[in-house]
């Protein structure tokens, strides 16, 4: 029997959920469940209280044209990792490492650890461009512009932050709530720290008009978090 093409973005939460799906429905001895297994597994003997989750997953790989359930999750990890998922996975990875980073590393650390943090910044919003649309591309240019105010290269987080607004502006019905308030607070560091305090109170005031508009109180408080921490380059909120 010919086999059934996998999905083009099967995941293997979804082939385990499908499992577990199909034994359940084997077990209640549904007739479409039955005919799939009859079809697909190798000795399936009728018994449907004995079918059991890896007698399911035996199934379903056989429905892929797999011999086993072990090949097919190799089969679905490795398309997985190629192409757009691959640059997800970087880009998620990549951004959640040099968040971490930010905590540890200034413009005191060792020139190694503060190239390795901005290189990082930079390649996780270069993973996004390929893998998310505006707002993940946004969300990667503030990084890049925290990342550079932090270790003390100020034109170049200016240059970021206001890349970041920009596209926070541009694409408003990709945005979320609080994408404008984290892209003027990046702003508002970089204008202190290049010595416009003025410009800098002004983005900062209107932050905390948005943030006041936030739904999700959760996002609220994370942004409130942030806004807490230093460095504001002289900068009094």
């Amino acid at each position: 029997m010919s086999a059934t093409p996998l999905p083009a973005k099967a995941s293997l939460s979804q082939l385990r959920a499908r499992a577990k799906e199909l034994r359940k429905a084997v077990a209640k001895e549904r007739p479409d469940a039955i005919e799939q297994v009859r079809r697909h597994h190798p000795s399936y003997d009728g018994n449907a209280a004995g079918f059991t989750l890896r007698d399911a997953q035996l199934t379903i790989a056989r429905e892929y044209g797999l011999a086993s359930w072990p090949e097919l999750m190799q089969k679905v990890a490795t398309e997985l990792v190629e192409g757009r998922e691959l640059h997800r996975y970087f880009g998620v990875e990549l951004n959640n490492e040099t968040w971490d980073l930010l905590e540890q590393i200034d413009e005191s650390s060792p020139l190694v650890d503060q190239e390795r943090m901005l290189y990082g910044a930079y390649a996780a919003c270069l993973h996004w461009l390929e893998a998310g649309n505006e707002a993940n591309h946004a969300r990667g240019e503030h990084l890049i512009a925290r990342t550079a105010l932090r270790i003390g290269r100020v034109e170049l987080g200016l240059h970021h932050a206001r890349r970041c607004l920009e596209l926070v502006l541009a694409y408003p019905e990709q945005m979320s709530d609080w994408d404008e308030p984290f892209a003027r607070e990046a702003l508002a560091r970089a204008l202190a720290a290049t010595g416009d305090p003025v410009g800098a109170r002004r983005e900062l005031d209107r932050v905390e008009q948005l943030t006041v508009a936030v739904s999700d109180e959760r996002d609220a408080e994370v942004l409130r978090a942030e806004l807490a921490k230093e460095p504001w380059f002289g900068l009094t909120s």
